[in-house]
């Protein structure tokens, strides 16, 4: 019983983190245009190509946190996709920094923090469902 606590603990910070990842690709890819003529005028840098990649490489961070462990299918997909989510953050975070828009650090850190959490749990409880 000790046991199961950690486990749906995990189940909903990966939910959160899969549904905030969900957002953004949402924000990069399908409203671009809104995005980038509202409060992410960052986009304008990377283009519509590379926010169609960030989107896609949301998207499918955000179905790998979930999928392999809820179908038991392959399951160490789901730490390698949280570390992967993780490291795009890191990146994000360095493009922000680099460009001096400090507000939108917070919300990178905030996404990079649960996937490496993420990444952290499973690690320990791969196989756990």
């Amino acid at each position: 019983m000790a046991r199961e606590a950690p486990v749906e603990w995990i189940w909903a910070v990966q939910a959160v983190a899969a549904a905030l990842f969900l957002f953004s690709a949402y924000a990069h890819g399908v409203a671009y245009e809104r995005s980038r003529a509202g409060r992410m005028v960052w986009l304008n840098a990377v283009g519509r190509q590379g926010a169609l990649v960030l989107a896609a490489l949301e998207t499918l961070g955000a179905l790998g946190l979930i999928v392999p462990m809820a179908t038991q299918t392959l399951v160490w997909l789901t730490p390698v996709a949280a570390i992967c989510l993780a490291s795009l953050m890191v990146f994000a975070i360095v493009f922000h920094i680099s460009r001096r828009e400090w507000p939108n650090i917070g919300l990178n850190v905030v996404l990079g923090a649960l996937a490496a959490l993420v990444a952290y749990g499973r690690w320990g409880l791969l196989g756990a469902s």
